[in-house]
């Protein structure tokens, strides 16, 4: 598998995708609302990534990027092949990945100096603590960073962080995150539990992370997520993602779509049973 995030324009996400799933996912583009792909790296860094927009009879509009404006490059591509092969190569870092095309530089305009935070110490503390606090929890996009950041301190009257200040600052402790990430050995605990969820999933039991936003909301929306042979659920919302982070453990909430206490208990215990497996501790 290659450790990228494809999205489309139709809104799909693929992640961890196969050089064949990814070239099959070129040939695919070039209809109305399917005509490009932007491919990111795991984990993604500001400005780094490759696309691709093509549509149907043209050629391809290869793209790729490596960090400041001045770095942002496009090719003309004559088919699916070439620009899977390159796209595969950026993928796995290949040196000479890049030779094939003609590069030429994009100009995508005069970059815009964003202005320093105009907070308080109290104010920028309080700020950077929830970011620091939902990037841990692990499942935000450096987008839904930013916009933490943007709207954290909004009231009434008052906007004091912009767009362009939040995204500077989210994708400050981003890499500040990545970098402490890059340290860590061996599969961690939340691995251990994505696994331990997979299983689960593939025995019949719906088992969804960080699903909504608090208890009444999840199990309002369980109930959807689960096909016609599933027997039960396994899920945990944001603020037991929250608590987690703080180091606090992670709540799950069960049960059996059935009703009854006898399946809610069966797969409590299979919940258990697949943690255990996996080396999660439960109370």
């Amino acid at each position: 598998m290659l450790d990228i995030v494809v999205h489309t324009e139709n809104g799909e996400r693929h992640v961890r995708v196969s050089a064949e799933e990814l070239a099959g996912l070129v040939r695919r583009i070039g209809g109305e609302d399917d005509r490009f792909l932007v491919v990111q790296r795991i984990p993604d860094l500001p400005d780094v990534f490759v696309q691709v927009w093509h549509q149907t009879g043209g050629d391809y509009t290869l793209e790729h990027r490596d960090g400041a404006a001045d770095r942002h490059f496009h090719t003309m591509v004559g088919g699916p092949g070439d620009v899977a092969a390159a796209m595969t190569g950026w993928a796995r870092r290949e040196a000479g990945w890049d030779d094939g095309p003609s590069w030429s530089p994009l100009d995508t305009g005069p970059v815009r100096e964003v202005p320093p935070l105009d907070l308080g110490e109290d104010e920028r503390e309080t700020l950077e603590k929830r970011v620091r606090e939902v990037l841990a929890g692990g499942y935000a996009s450096r987008a839904e960073l930013a916009e933490v950041a943007e709207e954290y301190l909004v009231t009434e009257d008052r906007r004091p962080v912009s767009r362009e200040q939040a995204q500077a600052l989210a994708d400050r402790l981003w890499l500040e995150r990545v970098a402490e990430q890059a340290a860590w050995r061996g599969e961690t605990d939340p691995e251990r539990l994505t696994r331990a969820f997979t299983a689960l999933e593939e025995a019949g039991i719906t088992a969804r992370e960080n699903f909504t936003c608090c208890r009444a909301c999840g199990q309002d929306g369980i109930g959807d997520e689960g096909g016609p042979d599933t027997r039960g659920f396994v899920y945990f919302h944001t603020q037991c993602t929250d608590s987690a982070a703080a180091g606090h453990g992670l709540t799950l909430l069960y049960g059996g779509f059935d009703g009854s206490s006898e399946t809610t208990a069966a797969v409590g215990r299979e919940v258990v049973a697949a943690l255990t497996a996996v080396g999660l501790p439960t109370e």
